[in-house]
């Protein structure tokens, strides 16, 4: 069965709504449990059940196309590489502001073809706003009943303007601050997952975001098409690329988010 880009980035897009609504009546009812997997990172029953929810309508609409999950085991390498298109998905990106209740959470799906991300999308359920992108068509943002395409800030180039920095909520600002370049002005921007930063990034709410520790394939993957098609980049925080499925590990070298592309983030981020 073969569909376009356009069929699949709405079988996407509905796969993450279905399972965000699902997930939001867990989270406001409070009604599930939390576990520590091996890596110690944080995993709750609500991801599970986000997970059983986009495999199950993934599988019955695009049998032939592979899915990788965070919440499903990896195949091997030898395995993997023969796939020229796969969904990756994060059932839950940032449960450990889902378990906080901070409501920075959000669903990420997105799909791959050459190892390269070609339809992005996350739904943030308790904003009731999906964003979503494929390659060469742009990215949008809808909340409720509006749909806008979106873009990131145009910064003066050369300028003085603040830039603006998404953070965590439990993240450091002077440790975030002494990786900037103190010739520039910043302010910060408290956001939960990784996912909504980068979406912050690509509507234009904030400029830059440095994501320091292990990730998955899956925390950038939907991210990066949408900030892609909306003027911005996501690459290794040593500035090279961020492969897919390319490598048998599907951990992620620490990473930054990148707004308007005139600006010279490498004068302006001190990774070390």
């Amino acid at each position: 069965m073969h569909h376009s880009i356009a069929e699949l980035l709405e079988i996407a897009k509905d796969a993450a709504f279905v399972a965000g609504q699902e997930v939001l009546e867990i989270y406001d009812k409070g009604d599930f449990k939390s576990f520590t997997k091996e890596d110690e990172s944080p995993v709750t029953s609500a991801d599970y059940h986000a997970n059983d929810i986009i495999m199950k309508l993934l599988k019955e609409h695009t049998p032939d196309i592979p899915v990788m999950s965070e919440e499903t085991p990896q195949l091997p390498l030898e395995e993997r590489e023969k796939w020229t298109r796969y969904w990756l998905i994060d059932p839950i990106d940032g449960t450990q502001e889902f378990i906080a209740r901070s409501g920075d959470f959000a669903v990420n799906i997105a799909l791959i073809e050459n190892n390269e991300p070609v339809i992005g999308v996350i739904y943030w359920p308790p904003g009731e706003t999906l964003y979503f992108a494929s390659k060469g068509q742009g990215a949008y943002k809808r909340c409720r009943a509006e749909t806008k395409k979106i873009a990131v800030r145009e910064l003066e180039v050369p300028s003085e303007d603040v830039i603006m920095i998404a953070i965590s909520r439990r993240q450091s600002r002077e440790k975030v601050f002494s990786r900037m370049s103190d010739k520039r002005v910043y302010q910060t921007l408290p956001a939960g997952s990784c996912s909504l930063k980068a979406c912050f990034i690509a509507e234009g709410k904030a400029d830059v975001f440095m994501r320091l520790g292990i990730t998955g394939e899956w925390d950038t993957g939907a991210s990066q098409c949408i900030i892609n098609e909306a003027g911005g980049k996501i690459l290794a925080a040593t500035f090279d690329e961020i492969s897919y499925n390319q490598r048998e590990s599907v951990e992620n070298p620490d990473f930054v988010v990148l707004g308007d592309q005139r600006v010279d983030w490498e004068k302006i981020i001190c990774y070390k």
